[in-house]
């Protein structure tokens, strides 16, 4: 490991949903700083770790996995991104002139751009309004997810990549806190 480190967002797919998948935030933590990344915060409990770290994207990506897995015994997908790739996701904000609720529009962290192919052949809208940018999909669905037809799209079959959803106070709360 080199000593340079990097800030980053480390986001835990399908955590503390339910009682299924309960990582303690305050043991992640610990165990994360016991593994040598440093300033390990988390906000609040579905899985959002802001961390210094010297690995690379995908190094860490496999670490935080890791140390879930031999911690708390589960398989837990990480997506990562550089305090500098969260702002330019929040700065980037394709339908932030159409949004009027925060807490119904989100973006979803894929690990690697969707194939061309797949964005192309995406249906379209339903019930809102959708962007594919780079390896970030953002949703407007103004009836909420749960109402919006969009929001019961299978978005891991249609894009070939399976992320992890944030709602965009959480996004511009993890990019303030990663900054």
């Amino acid at each position: 490991m080199s000593s340079a480190t990097t800030r980053y967002v480390a986001l835990l797919r399908g955590i503390n949903v339910g009682k299924a998948k309960q990582v303690d935030m305050p043991r992640l933590r610990a165990v994360l700083t016991a593994r040598g990344h440093g300033d390990v915060r988390t906000h609040l409990r579905s899985g959002n770790v802001v961390l210094d770290s010297p690995l690379g994207e995908a190094d860490l990506a496999a670490d935080v996995t890791k140390a879930i897995d031999e911690e708390f015994g589960m398989d837990v997908p990480v997506v990562v991104r550089s305090a500098a790739q969260l702002a330019a996701v929040v700065a980037a904000d394709p339908l932030g002139s159409t949004v009027t609720d925060p807490s119904r529009y989100s973006v979803t962290f894929l690990p690697e751009p969707p194939a061309s192919t797949l964005v192309a052949a995406l249906p379209p809208g339903d019930g809102g309004e959708y962007r594919v940018h780079g390896r970030e999909l953002y949703l407007w669905l103004p009836d909420g997810m749960m109402k919006s037809p969009m929001g019961t799209w299978k978005w891991g079959r249609l894009l070939g990549v399976v992320g992890t959803n944030r709602n965009w106070n959480t996004v511009t709360r993890l990019a303030e806190l990663a900054g």
